[in-house]
C-alpha cells in the first residue's frame, strides 16, 4: 500500500481568506432563502429565477448533475485500482477520495437549498413515501448511500491522523465491502441522471435525447473522474509545492483517451442511427453548442496522442480542463440549453444570488480540500515508506 503524508503549510493564506469570503456571501443568500422562502427578494435580486417551466436551475444542474460528475475521481480510480487491479495508481486514490467526499456531500446539501418544501426531505427515508419505479428516487437513494460510503472509506485517514489504530483496523477489515459499494452506487446514479432526460421526452432536443443517455452519462462521468484526478494532481503539485505525479498521470491520459474515443464513437453512431446527422449542420445555436461540446471532447484525445506531449504537465492539465468543460457543457446543454418546457412560454437564467450560492459551494469544497490536505495524511508520500501497524485505508 502507498505511504501517505499531510501537505503541511499555513491554513490562513490569501487564497483561503478569499475562498472564505465567497463562502460567507453564499451563506447570506442561503440564509435569506431559508428564512423568507425560495422566492425571497434580496438587495441583489431574487434568490432564484426558477419558475413553473424551469423547476430545475443551476443549483441542481451544477451541484448534482455536474458536481457529482466532478466528484467521480474516487469512483474512477476505484474501478482502475481495485476492479482492474492496476495498483500502480494507488497513490492517487486518497486525494481523489477527499475531493469525492466533499463533492458528493455538498451536492446532497445543495439539494436542500433547491427543494421548495425542504422540511419534507425525510420522506425519502420513509417506505410509505417511496416510489421504487421513480428514476429520481433511485438517484436520490444511491447518492445518499454513496455519501455515507465515501465518508466510511475516508475515515481511516482521519483515524491515522489521531492515532486511533483500532478504529482504522476495523474499517480496513470491511474496506473491500465499501469499495464494492463505492463502485456500484455511482454506476447506478450516474447512468440514471441520463435516464432523467429520457423521461423528459420531447422537451429535450433530439440531438441530445436518446435511449443511450444512461450509457453516455456513465462514460462521461468516468471520464470526468479521470480528468479531475489529473486536474487536482497538477494543481496540488503547484499549490502545495510537491513533486509532480507525471509518470502516473501520463498513463492515466492514455486510459482517458480510450474512454473518450468510445464515447464519441457511440454518440455519433447513435445520431446516425436516429437520422440526426443533418440536424448537426443546421447552423442554429444548438448545433453550435453541440460542436463546441465535440471539440472539447476531442481535444484531449489530440493532446494525449503523442508520448512526448504526455510528458508535459501543461499538456496534461490542458487536456483535463478540456475534458471537464466538455462533460459539464454536455450536462448543461441537456438539462438547460436544449430543454424547452412548454414551448417558449418560460425562460430561465440564474439570478446573481443563485450564481453566488453555486460559487460559494465550489469555494467551500476547494477550501475544505486545502485545509484537510494540509492536516490529514492524504497526499502521496514520496519518502521511503515506514513500517506501520495499520495499512493505509483506501
Amino acid at each position: 500500500m502507498s505511504n501517505h503524508e499531510s501537505a503541511g503549510g499555513r491554513l490562513v493564506t490569501p487564497v483561503t481568506l478569499f475562498l472564505g469570503a465567497l463562502v460567507a456571501i453564499a451563506g447570506y443568500f442561503v440564509l435569506m432563502r431559508f428564512l423568507f422562502g425560495i422566492g425571497a427578494e434580496t438587495p441583489f435580486g431574487p434568490v432564484t429565477n426558477l419558475n413553473d417551466g424551469y423547476s430545475w436551475g443551476i443549483w441542481v444542474v451544477y451541484d448534482v448533475v455536474i458536481g457529482t460528475g466532478l466528484a467521480c475521481g474516487g469512483y474512477a480510480l476505484a474501478l482502475l485500482v481495485y476492479v482492474f487491479n492496476k495498483g500502480e495508481y494507488h497513490p492517487l486514490v486518497r486525494p481523489a477520495l477527499l475531493a469525492s467526499v466533499f463533492g458528493y456531500t455538498l451536492g446532497g446539501v445543495a439539494v436542500m437549498v433547491d427543494l421548495g418544501r425542504w422540511w419534507n426531505f425525510w420522506h425519502i427515508l420513509t417506505p410509505g413515501y417511496a416510489n421504487p419505479n421513480s428514476v429520481m428516487f433511485e438517484v436520490a437513494v444511491c447518492i445518499a448511500l454513496y455519501i455515507h460510503v465515501l465518508w466510511l472509506e475516508f475515515s481511516p485517514t482521519v483515524f491515522e491522523r489521531w492515532g486511533w489504530s483500532n478504529a482504522a483496523r476495523r474499517v480496513n477489515k470491511v474496506m473491500w465491502v465499501l469499495v464494492a459499494l463505492g463502485c456500484l452506487f455511482p454506476m447506478m446514479h450516474q447512468s440514471s441522471l441520463g435516464s432523467l432526460l429520457i423521461v423528459m421526452g420531447a422537451k429535450v432536443d433530439p440531438r441530445w435525447h436518446t435511449m443511450l443517455l444512461p450509457a453516455l452519462f456513465l462514460l462521461s462521468a468516468i471520464s470526468m473522474g479521470f480528468a479531475v484526478v489529473m486536474f487536482e494532481a497538477t494543481l496540488s503539485a503547484d499549490g502545495f509545492r510537491r513533486p509532480r505525479e507525471t509518470p502516473m498521470l501520463k498513463k492515466l491520459a492514455v486510459v482517458l483517451s480510450g474512454i473518450l474515443a468510445v464515447y464519441l464513437a457511440l454518440r455519433f453512431a447513435d445520431l446516425a442511427w436516429r437520422g440526426q446527422i443533418p440536424a448537426l449542420f443546421q447552423g442554429d445555436f444548438l448545433a453550435r453548442m453541440f460542436w463546441l461540446e465535440i471539440a472539447l471532447f476531442a481535444l484531449p484525445i489530440l493532446l494525449f496522442s503523442r508520448p512526448a506531449w504526455r510528458e508535459s504537465p501543461r499538456v496534461l492539465f490542458a487536456g483535463s480542463v478540456s475534458m471537464l468543460l466538455a462533460a459539464s457543457l454536455y450536462r448543461v446543454d441537456g438539462f438547460l440549453v436544449a430543454m424547452t418546457p412548454n414551448g417558449d412560454a418560460f425562460h430561465y437564467f440564474p439570478s446573481v444570488p443563485e450564481l453566488m450560492v453555486t460559487i460559494g459551494m465550489i469555494a467551500f469544497e476547494v477550501l475544505a480540500y486545502i485545509v484537510l490536505a494540509r492536516v490529514l495524511p492524504v497526499m502521496h508520500g514520496h519518502a521511503a515508506p515506514k513500517a506501520v501497524a495499520v495499512p493505509a485505508g483506501d
